[in-house]
């Protein structure tokens, strides 16, 4: 088989298998890694790109177009497109402090930038005119990533010692369930956290 058929096949099953992705939802062009060298998989995407038939959301990150009734281009959300990347390098993602606050309604302040924790490097990305930054947290601050216990800790540590207040903790410990309150107490925490948790 000759180099152009290498590629016309690989470009053929990539072609395949992305009519049957959902709409909106972004993924990385690593998924089709076993399809075909890198070069031939990057022709491939770059060809559905062109035909309208993928959209590039960020380096190496692309989706199927999808539109609405009022938006002629339905973008991903950031953290959508922040997990594909963190998936791809292996990294842990956490909601950020601000974020984790404003869920637990203690604050109504809205962040012009999206911000998140992560296992990784400090760095800004950027998805058209949009910035998203990603900030190295230390383990302790990314236990129980991606869940309630998860977004308590986050929470905690952003207020600190002087913002978890009896107030902030008491609403913290009222929207969890009783098995992650348990969860959360076995966590590792600074003794102040624990102190806090324990006496409200």
């Amino acid at each position: 088989m000759s180099r152009t058929d290498c590629a016309l096949s690989v470009s053929t099953r990539i072609a395949q298998r992305v009519k049957h992705l959902p709409k909106g939802r972004p993924f990385g062009i690593r998924r089709f890694a076993a399809l075909g060298t890198r070069s031939a998989v990057s022709k491939a995407i770059s060809r559905l790109v062109s035909r309208g038939e993928l959209e590039r959301v960020y380096r190496g990150i692309y989706m199927r177009p999808k539109s609405s009734r009022y938006i002629a281009r339905v973008r991903p959300s950031p953290w959508a497109v922040v997990n594909v990347i963190a998936k791809q390098s292996r990294q842990t993602l956490q909601i950020h402090g601000a974020d984790a606050v404003r869920r637990f309604g203690l604050s109504t302040q809205m962040p012009l930038i999206s911000i998140y924790y992560t296992s990784g490097p400090s760095r800004s990305l950027f998805m058209g005119k949009a910035e998203v930054r990603l900030v190295h947290a230390p383990p302790m601050v990314m236990q129980h990533a991606r869940t309630e216990v998860g977004m308590a800790i986050s929470a905690l540590f952003y207020l600190g010692k002087d913002g978890s207040t009896p107030g902030c903790i008491a609403a913290i410990k009222k929207a969890l369930r009783p098995e992650d309150l348990a969860t959360l107490m076995a966590c590792k925490m600074p003794k102040w956290m624990r102190r806090a948790l324990e006496l409200t």
